[in-house]
């Protein structure tokens, strides 16, 4: 199996580059400054088992590589706001033998949030799901980190409309000799709901900075709190914190005292016009609509994560107190 990694960012390229060291034939889709550094220097990758180097096929898209093959399986590691371009250029590649690659290979999403799957089922036959808990920066074109062990990151595999079958086997099988814990489920979106919970904070990190704060903890919480009555009014089921606990204990631990900035956090760092936010408080926003639930604190993160992606401020240019602030103001409306 020949593994496409589309948008070879911090999730993309450690997984890239794991795969990669286990024998595994790896291309990375890339774009602009990153893809440049990729081709002309390598994938620079640090892990907990030490920083190395990995000259691997690089692409911008589909047509660099002509007919992809009936064994290529796509990995979908560009963020939300990304994926209709990406799918649809992907997904319109000839395969050989006939077929396009939306009709014929499976495409893997492994986004933050639980939009990506639904985008995706509208244009490919076979789409599978990936929660993923893998902690790992990328600030600097071509330069990847991510340093848990003794797994480098957990990643549930499931079918996107539940179930599993024989091609998720061998993908868990191929990831976890790649240094991953990857377990197959049954119920991969009940875990993505679960994760997006946690990410609701990535727009408070993004704009008042990654230190954890008791403050920012008490606004995360409240976020939550909206998060989970907008589940149960939607009849939406999501994976436990036991679980969730049980499923980490031990596999993947982050390095003591190191502080992150993660995924949103660094999309303003990288000052790429863009953030999740739509797709992570926004969605809970979304549900908040559908089912009569309010959500001010949800709506106060997504719009002041969205002006600070908009405008290129600084991440962390805000005080926790004065985001804490607007939340207040928007759930004292009527």
């Amino acid at each position: 199996m020949r593994y496409i990694i589309i948008g070879a960012g911090a999730v993309g390229a450690t997984i890239g580059g794991r795969l990669a060291e286990a024998g595994h034939e790896v291309v990375l889709a890339a774009r602009g400054a990153h893809a440049q550094a990729l081709r002309a220097d390598g994938l620079r990758l640090t892990t907990a088992d030490g920083a190395r180097v990995h000259r691997l096929p690089v692409v911008a898209g589909p047509a660099e590589l002509g007919e992809l093959r009936p064994d290529d399986a796509l990995l979908l590691t560009v963020k939300t706001q990304d994926a209709i371009p990406a799918l649809d250029a992907w997904g319109d590649a000839e395969v050989a033998g006939g077929g396009t690659a939306a009709q014929r290979l499976p495409v893997l999403c492994l986004q933050n949030g639980v939009e990506t799957e639904r985008l995706a089922l509208r244009r490919f036959a076979r789409t599978y799901g990936v929660c993923v808990w893998l902690p790992a920066t990328f600030l600097e074109p071509g330069v990847v980190s991510a340093l848990c062990a003794p797994r480098t990151g957990i990643l549930h595999l499931g079918r996107a409309a539940g179930g599993t079958d024989r091609l998720l086997a061998q993908i868990s099988a191929d990831l976890e000799r790649s240094g991953f814990a990857a377990p197959v489920v049954e119920d991969v979106m009940r875990w993505k709901y679960a994760k997006l919970l946690g990410n609701l904070g990535n727009a408070i990190q993004a704009t008042t900075g990654p230190e954890p704060s008791p403050a920012k903890g008490a606004l995360l919480l409240r976020a939550i709190r909206e998060g989970k009555a907008a589940f149960a009014a939607a009849g939406i089921a999501y994976a436990s914190d036991a679980e969730q606990a049980a499923a980490r204990d031990g596999k993947a631990e982050q390095p003591p005292g190191v502080v992150r900035g993660g995924s949103s956090w660094q999309s303003l760092a990288r000052g790429t016009g863009s953030i999740e936010a739509d797709y992570l408080n926004g969605e809970i926003s979304l549900l908040g609509r559908l089912h009569g639930v309010r959500t001010p604190v949800n709506d106060t993160l997504r719009h002041a994560a969205n002006i600070f992606a908009r405008e290129s401020l600084p991440p962390g240019a805000m005080s926790i107190e004065d985001l804490t602030a607007l939340a207040d103001e928007a759930e004292a409306r009527p």
